[in-house]
């Protein structure tokens, strides 16, 4: 199975239908073909849709950052 963000081989199954990469950090889902969703991982574990995180760039900053 390919990252559907990065296209790299280094993901792991983490539960049902959710995987993890390892080059990009992200878990994400797949919900057809061509569909999946992308979350990132924040330090209590807690999954964040990158989908929204992208649409407000102040969040994204202070996210990764800190």
């Amino acid at each position: 199975m390919k990252c559907p963000l990065c296209r790299q081989i280094d993901v792991g199954k983490v539960g049902t239908g959710q995987y993890y990469c390892w080059n990009c950090l992200v878990e994400f889902t797949l919900n057809g073909k061509n569909e999946f969703a992308a979350y990132y991982v924040d330090e209590e574990g807690t999954l964040i849709n990158l989908q929204e995180m992208a649409q407000n760039s102040q969040l994204v900053e202070e996210t990764i950052l800190g």
